[in-house]
């Protein structure tokens, strides 16, 4: 069977980057005496894959791993045995079943994160309120380019089609834009476009970034639903 298990990083947790994130929940599962799944060969290793792996230094209460099982608890047991051996600003928040299909991967699902971003205090009121003030205008283009760079190189690219909501959020905006293995969009792009848009330069560590959550398309399009929402509470 599968589980899809919800937790936050936060807290200087924040630094710790996924590969140790990952081996820091494979030591967890084994002493909170989780009957995982192993893969074969001549190396076996827990079967699990996370959506989405967050960012060294974004703080998140919204993170994703699945993980195959070859027996379970209840949910609610199985988040008090690891949260009992979690370290300090990491908490698992929900575990549920979901289904075995392949096509039922996180990793697969994602479509959308929801991000809310602040600033720190190098960029001054009036910067703030700019920012502000040159939203409206910065959603109605059609097109919104902006360079990307990946590992080939870099590329233009249109991001207006991947941001589904930018909306002003305790001092900062909150974001709905698009991620997944298609169309990742990172925030610190769309924040330099707007910053862009508003005549401003970007400081260096100006932002401070949290993601709410991860999100699968619903059949209707445009509308959204949380990964943890897809799985099935284990009574």
């Amino acid at each position: 069977m599968k589980v899809r298990i919800k937790f936050s990083k936060t807290g200087t947790m924040k630094y710790i980057g996924h590969l140790d994130v990952m081996r820091f929940f494979q030591k967890a599962l084994r002493r909170a005496d989780f009957d995982t799944a192993l893969s074969g060969g001549f190396s076996p290793h827990m079967i699990m894959s996370f959506a989405a792996p967050l960012g060294v230094g974004i703080t998140s209460e919204g993170e994703y791993f699945d993980l195959e099982l070859n027996s379970a608890g209840t949910s609610a047991g199985m988040e008090a045995a690891l949260n009992a051996v979690m370290a300090e600003g990491i908490s698992v928040l929900s575990v549920r079943r979901i289904p075995d299909d392949k096509k039922a991967g996180g990793m697969r699902l994602l479509a959308a994160a929801g991000y809310l971003v602040r600033f720190r205090d190098v960029l001054p009121e009036a910067c703030s309120k700019a920012l502000l003030d040159a939203r409206e205008a910065f959603l109605s283009q059609e097109e919104i380019q902006i360079e990307k760079k990946t590992k080939k190189g870099s590329r233009v690219m249109n991001i207006r089609p991947l941001i589904y909501e930018l909306s002003p959020c305790d001092g900062g905006f909150y974001m709905l834009i698009s991620q997944g293995s298609v169309d990742n969009l990172r925030p610190e792009l769309v924040m330099q476009a707007l910053f862009s848009a508003a005549g401003l330069d970007m400081p260096e560590n100006a932002l401070i970034i949290h993601r709410l959550d991860l999100y699968t398309e619903q059949a209707e399009p445009g509308t959204f639903c949380s990964l943890e929402s897809l799985g099935e509470v284990i009574v």
